[in-house]
């Protein structure tokens, strides 16, 4: 977190939390919400390109214990609508993850797949859903503990919560090398993987 910004709380410790100004879309993308709209899960709101306020507010971004992400913006904090996950990892040039505050991920600990086929992964920075258009690129690093390609062996994926698979890949430490892939219908996925898509005043 910016020195600024701690100061600026340690300034002014009683500033007004507010809601529905700032959402993560699907993509990794903040977006503004003006009319204070993001308290509801379909409005677009408009886009935020300014390389510096994405900087600030990816540096600035963190969570409460109750699973609530917001940005700390100077002594307020400005809960996000996460339209998908807390973070959205794509692959670099390596093949790598990173999230989509440009961290680089080292650690996973569980795999996550849900009933439209959406990738997740938990992870030292929190959960996070694979980018779409980077999914297939993390499957096919996807091993089976017998040595198969995850893509050549679709048929073990788990299909249901009785089921999990352990893999390997390259994108985790040598001590977490094999962690579990499990399935979660995408309802149970914000209480499974802990974090709110819609945060709220009064949230317990």
């Amino acid at each position: 977190m910016d020195k600024r910004v701690l100061e600026a709380m340690a300034r002014w410790p009683s500033v007004p939390d507010v809601y529905g100004w700032l959402s993560l879309t699907e993509t990794g993308k903040w977006r503004l919400h003006p009319k204070g709209d993001a308290t509801q899960a379909d409005t677009p709101g408009e886009s935020i390109t300014n390389t510096q306020i994405i900087g600030f507010i990816n540096r600035n971004y963190t969570h409460r214990d109750n699973g609530q992400w917001y940005f700390q913006n100077g002594p307020q904090k400005v809960y996000v609508r996460l339209d998908a996950a807390p973070y959205i990892f794509h692959t670099n040039e390596t093949g790598a993850l990173t999230t989509h505050t440009q961290q680089a991920v080292q650690h996973i600990q569980a795999w996550w797949l849900d009933d439209a086929g959406k990738l997740y992964a938990q992870t030292e920075h929190g959960p996070g859903l694979i980018a779409g258009r980077d999914t297939l690129a993390v499957l096919e690093q996807l091993h089976t503990a017998d040595g198969q390609r995850l893509t050549d062996c679709p048929e073990r994926i788990p299909q249901d919560t009785s089921t999990t698979l352990l893999l390997s890949s390259a994108l985790q430490s040598v001590a977490e090398n094999t962690v579990p892939l499990r399935y979660c219908p995408a309802p149970r996925l914000e209480a499974q993987l802990g974090f709110v898509r819609l945060p709220a005043l009064g949230y317990a």
